[in-house]
Parts: structure tokens; sequence; C-alpha cells
């Protein structure tokens, strides 16, 4: 009998409530990959310390690399990992190599999905109800409306050139007036999913 493929890692990448979340369920939802949205860690990590410290950031960092180096290893088909990438910063680029790299040892496909939207949009999807029933940090929406602005004028959110080395593996998408079922289907098109 032979050995099953490794799983297929997809990052979805984009700003703060731009809907990687709501799309990786989508997608999940069509291939049968798992979804693991960057808050499953945060949540839980926020009850004990407080955002950005370095105890949280030590644990969050190292909670999510024991995960993905378990889903690398496992039969699952694939792993949607979804991330807010800081692209100015080259910590972020070297801390998603970090988190690909057990998928790519496997000989792996690791894809990067990427979506951008208005501000304006993402700021009425800030308070959308699956967001605040996964991410209870999220609820202050004074606070998380306020971060959100923030993190625009303070990052790079959205890729320049930065996939250029890897035709194929990265598609962009404005998913400012289109429902998360519609860039699903074309994800998994483009992918081959």
């Amino acid at each position: 009998m032979s050995e099953p493929p490794p799983p297929t890692l997809l990052f979805v990448i984009g700003p703060a409530a731009v809907g990687k979340m709501t799309v990786g369920a989508a997608i999940a939802e069509r291939t049968g990959f798992k979804l693991f949205h960057n808050h499953l860690t945060i949540e839980p990590l926020l009850r004990l310390f407080p955002y950005g410290s370095p105890q949280f950031q030590r644990l969050n960092h190292a909670f999510r690399e024991q995960i993905l180096a378990e889903a690398a290893a496992s039969d699952l088909p694939g792993l949607v990992f979804t991330v807010v990438w800081h692209f100015d910063d080259p910590a972020d680029a070297a801390l998603v190599e970090r988190y690909s790299a057990p998928f790519r040892e496997r000989g792996a496909r690791v894809l990067y999905l990427e979506l951008t939207a208005e501000q304006g949009v993402r700021l009425v999807r800030n308070a959308g109800e699956s967001r605040l029933a996964e991410k209870a940090s999220k609820r202050d929406l004074a606070w998380s409306n306020q971060h959100l602005v923030e993190l625009d004028a303070q990052h790079r959110l959205n890729s320049v050139d930065d996939f250029a080395h890897l035709p194929g593996a990265h598609l962009l998408i404005d998913n400012t007036r289109l429902a998360p079922a519609e860039v699903a289907d074309r994800a998994v098109a483009h992918f081959g999913l």
C-alpha cells in the first residue's frame, strides 16, 4: 500500500477583517481540508497574557509551529491556515517560512491565497456575527475598529511583488464585492484543490 500524498498547506493571508476565516471555511468545506484560523491560538492565550507580550508571542508561535508540524506529518488532505502577514517586516516572512517548512520537507504544495478589500468594507465585516463568535477579542468594536485602521496605517498588509518567485502558488483576489463562496470556488479552481 502506498503512502498518501503529503497534505497541502494553503495560507489565506490579508489584512484584518478581509474574510480570511470565512473564505477559509468555505474552502475547507469544498476540499476536506481542515481550517486552522489564526485566532485558534490567540484567544486562549489572551486569557493568560496580554497581546504582544513576550509570553504571548513565544507561546502563540510555538503552538502554531507545533500544530503545523503535526498537520504536515499527518494524513490530512490539507490545511487552510489564516494569518495577517506584515509584508514590511522581514520577521513575518521568516515566520511564514518556519510555518511552512514541515510541509516543504515532505514535498507538499504550499500555496498562498491573498485577499484584499476596501477598508470601509472590512470595518463592516469586523462586526460580523461569525467573526465575533470565533474571536472574543474583537467584540470591543471601538477598539477593534481602531486597531484595524492603525494596522493598515502602520504596515503593508498586502503583497506587491513578494510572490514573483512562486509562479502558480499565489492568487490575489479583491473580495470587496465577492461572496465567500465565489472566492472559495475561484481559489479551489485556480489551485486545483
